[in-house]
C-alpha cells in the first residue's frame, strides 16, 4: 500500500525502508508514528525479508520529532485534565506508544541496518539507535537534540545509546546538544563505517543486508536473540540461555546445506522464517 512518510521495496530478501519526506527534513509527523511500525510488523510478521535497511532522502536523514505530533489537539496532551497527575499518567502511556514504535527495531527477527546522511537529530537518534548496525557519510552529524530545547530524550536514546557507546560521550552529547561528527562517531563505535557520498554509502550497506540475508535466516534471528540477550544480562544466564536455545533451534539440515553449498561452490538455499500466528 502506499504510505505518505516513506517508501519500501523488497528484493533479495532485503527490505528497503525510505524516509521520504525531504522537504520536511524527513521530520517524524503522526503519520510517520502510524506507518512505521505498520510496515515493521508486515514484514517481521510475515517474515517478509531476511534483512531492513533503513535510509533517507534529501540533505538530512530525520530531523527527528515534529513536536505536532505532542501539540495537535491529537497528541496526549490534548485536552488534557487540569489535574497534573492525572494528565501526566496518560501522557506516560502516550511515551511508551511512541518508544514502543522503535522497540519494534530493537526486537524484530531479522537485522537492521541504518544508513544516515546528514543531520540525524533527536528522534532520529532514538531511533537508529535501535537499529542493530549504523553506517553514515562523512557530513553526517548526530544530535541529543531535546536538551536544547528543554526537555530530556525520552524515546530511546539514553538506555540503547549508553550500551552503545562510553558513557561519558552520552553525558556531553545529552548535557550540551552538541553535534557529534561522523569521524567521532566512527571512533567511538556508534557507526560501523563512514562513507564519502550517500550513493557509496547505500551500495555499500545495501550489500552488507544481501550478505546477511545469505546466511541461514534462523541461525541470524539466534544470533540477535542472543546478543540482544547478552546485552541485557549477565554473563551466566547469557550462557544458560543460548543452551536453552539450542535445545529448540539448532538445525542440523541447514549446517549440512551451508557445508554442502561451500563444498559444491553454489549459494545455499535457506528456508525463509515461518509467518507468525496471527492472534485469534
Amino acid at each position: 500500500m502506499p504510505y505518505t512518510c516513506f517508501d519500501v521495496d523488497i528484493a533479495d530478501h532485503v527490505a528497503h525502508i525510505r524516509l521520504n519526506r525531504p522537504d520536511a527534513f524527513n521530520s517524524m509527523n503522526r503519520a510517520f508514528w502510524r506507518e512505521l511500525p505498520e510496515i515493521l510488523d508486515d514484514i517481521n510478521d510475515n517474515a517478509r525479508a531476511r534483512a531492513i535497511v533503513i535510509s533517507s532522502t534529501g540533505k538530512h536523514f530525520c530531523s527527528g520529532m515534529d513536536l505536532a505530533v505532542f501539540t495537535d489537539g491529537q497528541g496526549a496532551t490534548a485536552g488534557a485534565s487540569a489535574d497534573r497527575h492525572t494528565a501526566g499518567e496518560a501522557f506516560r502511556r502516550y511515551v511508551h506508544v511512541l518508544q514502543d514504535v522503535f522497540t519494534r527495531l530493537d526486537q524484530a527477527r531479522m537485522p537492521v541496518l541504518a544508513a544516515i546522511q546528514g543531520g540525524c537529530v533527536g528522534g532520529a537518534v532514538d531511533m537508529t539507535s535501535a537499529c542493530d548496525m549504523r553506517y553514515c557519510t562523512e557530513d553526517a552529524f548526530f544530535v541529543i537534540q531535546e536538551i536544547n530545547i528543554g526537555m530530556t530524550a525520552d524515546v530511546g536514546t539514553f538506555p540503547r545509546l549508553c550500551k552503545l557507546i562510553p558513557e561519558g560521550w552520552v553525558r556531553e552529547l545529552a548535557y550540551t546538544g552538541r553535534r557529534l561528527p561522523a569521524h567521532r562517531a566512527r571512533e567511538i563505535g556508534l557507526v560501523n563505517e563512514v562513507y564519502k557520498d550517500h550513493e557509496t554509502m547505500l551500495a555499500a550497506v545495501m550489500e552488507t543486508a544481501r550478505e546477511i540475508a545469505s546466511k541461514a535466516p534462523l541461525a541470524v534471528a539466534g544470533s540477535k536473540v542472543m546478543i540482544n540477550y547478552a546485552r541485557d544480562h549477565t554473563i551466566a544466564d547469557a550462557l544458560d540461555y543460548i543452551a536453552v536455545w539450542q535445545v529448540g533451534m539448532f538445525s542440523p539440515a541447514h549446517m549440512a546445506e551451508a557445508f554442502a553449498a561451500k563444498s559444491e561452490k553454489r549459494d545455499a538455499a535457506f528456508a525463509d522464517l515461518e509467518p507468525l500466528k496471527k492472534k485469534m
